[in-house]
């Protein structure tokens, strides 16, 4: 189901294929999952290539893509060496390229969780437990391929009604990214959403909810999310160490604008074991075959 879906995105990743067929075989070109609006993720990925560029002492190129399934998909053809994967993502293109790694994650992402969000006109107020009376109301995910709002909070919709999302709700809809999410919510386009904690954070410390319309009614248990993971093959492209280099360059981060940007408090090491549990979560609900 998987590669199926990402053997018909990957046109999308055409484009990105003839922008990077200048690039120098010595220039590291890296992308992410498009889970924010685009001019947030430029502006903060541009200032991690400058970053990279100077530690690595290497061209270091970002280029952003369209879809979860085109960074996958550039991932799996050596568009791209590294990315900054959510779990699910994360998953899928490590299991598409033999030796890939996942090398940092974010403090937070150890424990990530994600909300569930709710229109005023609900009535429905935060609870404890994923509340009964979503049965019937409208529901939007983010990105079809998104850990933190599709994988897991369908995982949870799912023990709570052991029903699909389709049968407890009267409209599915997939908004593409959190940001979408939180304004198809907050709009009453859409009764409820599922959206990552983070994007709501930062939203709501830059004044950018209007929480008259919408509130968090959920907080799902923790679960490891968010991950930069590189290619196994980098040291024969660079030169021995180099995936410990990048690795390196990462952890080392301090500039708090290029942290707060994510936002994240700093990086940490992590392997590919730590998103066991998103594996087998998504074969559970059969987003991963």
């Amino acid at each position: 189901m998987v590669l199926n879906s990402i053997r018909k995105l990957a046109a999308a990743s055409l484009l990105l294929l003839a922008s990077s067929a200048t690039v120098s075989a010595q220039t590291l070109v890296f992308t992410a999952i498009p889970d924010e609006d685009e001019t947030k993720l430029v502006e903060r990925f541009r200032g991690i290539a400058d970053y990279l560029e100077e530690k690595l002492e290497v061209d270091v190129r970002y280029v952003p893509v369209k879809s979860y399934a085109a960074a996958v998909s550039a991932f799996r053809n050596n568009q791209v060496q590294l990315a900054w994967f959510g779990g699910l993502s994360g998953v899928q293109a490590r299991s598409l390229v033999p030796g890939s790694q996942a090398i940092a994650q974010g403090v937070e992402d150890q424990a990530f969780n994600s909300y569930f969000i709710a229109h005023k006109s609900t009535g429905l107020e935060e609870s404890e437990n994923l509340p009964q009376e979503l049965r019937g109301k409208t529901f939007t995910f983010g990105s079809k391929g998104s850990t933190s709002g599709r994988l897991i909070p369908e995982y949870y919709i799912r023990e709570a009604f052991n029903e699909a999302p389709q049968d407890v709700f009267s409209r599915v809809g997939f908004s593409g990214n959190h940001t979408k999410t939180l304004r198809l919510v907050e709009s009453g386009t859409y009764d409820v959403g599922a959206i990552n904690y983070s994007v709501w954070t930062k939203e709501l410390e830059n004044g950018n909810i209007d929480t008259d319309a919408v509130k968090v009614i959920w907080t799902t248990p923790s679960y490891p999310n968010y991950q930069w993971t590189i290619r196994g093959d980098v040291d024969e492209r660079f030169g021995d160490g180099f995936m410990q280099r990048v690795q390196e360059a990462l952890l080392s981060m301090e500039d708090k604008e290029l942290l707060n940007s994510f936002p994240r408090s700093g990086f940490i090491p992590v392997s590919n074991d730590a998103y066991k549990p998103i594996e087998v979560v998504g074969k559970q609900i059969g987003i991963i075959d």
